[in-house]
């Protein structure tokens, strides 16, 4: 049986399922739907047609499902879908789609979203990403699985960032980070793989090397960046992860793709580090 705060309020039509928890004072509109095993501690707002997976856990004063933040809205029955066994901190927000983004934000399974992290309309998240306090995505970005987002990071709107990257904290995105990226800075550029990740998720030295190599020829090769992604197409042969970053190169559209520094003998902090 669920456990409802006799505080709360639970509007008519929202469909709760077994064993949700729900805590004083939080708001659930009509158009909610809550899986099973949710807990919502307190103060915590979700309206909208917002669908919550299975299993989710979230903390007071997030506000989840309401209006995006576009001037063009005007109450059209978008949605938000949260994927199962996400955990979404103190005053995390989260909207709904717009009708010309297609309508829906979608969140992936198992996500961690830290205090103040922010979702924007028709964004794509996907599984196992972490989100940093006020880490922020504008509208419409794509953000692949088990990405790191670094606290008070922000991604301007159609940004898209691969899988398994990583964006340092205080970074601003204007262009689209590869997969298995690591990307910072002010106005972010690519500083190298994310081998740390990489590691994580099973990558051995060999495969490290293999995919190493073709992010040093195709973005600290001599020539122009457009003949080097041509010559190294080759490649996408000889590992899945060449071949998902070339794939994601091809699909660019909206932003430009985060370069890096020319600079490749004065690698960064970070970089020396992995390298050990």
């Amino acid at each position: 049986m669920s456990k409802i705060d006799p505080t709360a309020r639970i509007e008519d039509g929202a469909v709760i399922g077994d064993g949700v928890s729900i805590g004083p004072y939080c708001i659930v509109g009509s158009n909610v739907t809550i899986g099973p095993d949710c807990k919502l501690h307190a103060h915590v707002n979700i309206g909208g047609r917002t669908t919550l997976g299975a299993g989710c856990a979230v903390f007071p004063f997030a506000s989840l499902g309401m209006a995006p933040q576009d001037l063009g809205y005007r109450d059209e029955p978008t949605t938000l879908d949260i994927g199962e066994g996400c955990i979404i901190r103190e005053s995390v927000t989260m909207n709904v789609g717009t009708v010309k983004g297609g309508g829906k934000t979608r969140v992936g399974k198992r996500g961690f979203f830290m205090a103040y992290s922010h979702i924007g309309h028709d964004c794509l998240v996907g599984d196992n990403v972490i989100f940093a306090n006020s880490a922020t995505l504008g509208g419409h970005c794509e953000i692949g699985d088990f990405v790191y987002f670094g606290g008070l990071s922000a991604a301007h709107q159609f940004v898209r960032i691969g899988h398994q990257a990583m964006i340092g904290g205080v970074s601003g995105l204007r262009h689209d980070v590869i997969p298995y990226g690591l990307a910072s800075g002010q106005f972010a550029h690519l500083e190298g793989m994310n081998v740390v990740g990489m590691r994580r998720r099973g990558f051995t030295h060999s495969r490290l090397k293999v995919v190493r190599d073709f992010y040093q020829q195709l973005f600290h090769g001599g020539g122009i960046f457009a003949e080097r992604l041509q010559a190294l197409r080759p490649m996408g042969s000889a590992d899945p992860a060449i071949a998902e970053i070339l794939t994601f190169i091809d699909n660019g559209i909206k932003r430009p793709l985060c370069m890096a520094h020319n600079n490749p003998n004065k690698p960064s902090e970070r970089a020396r580090l992995e390298q050990r």
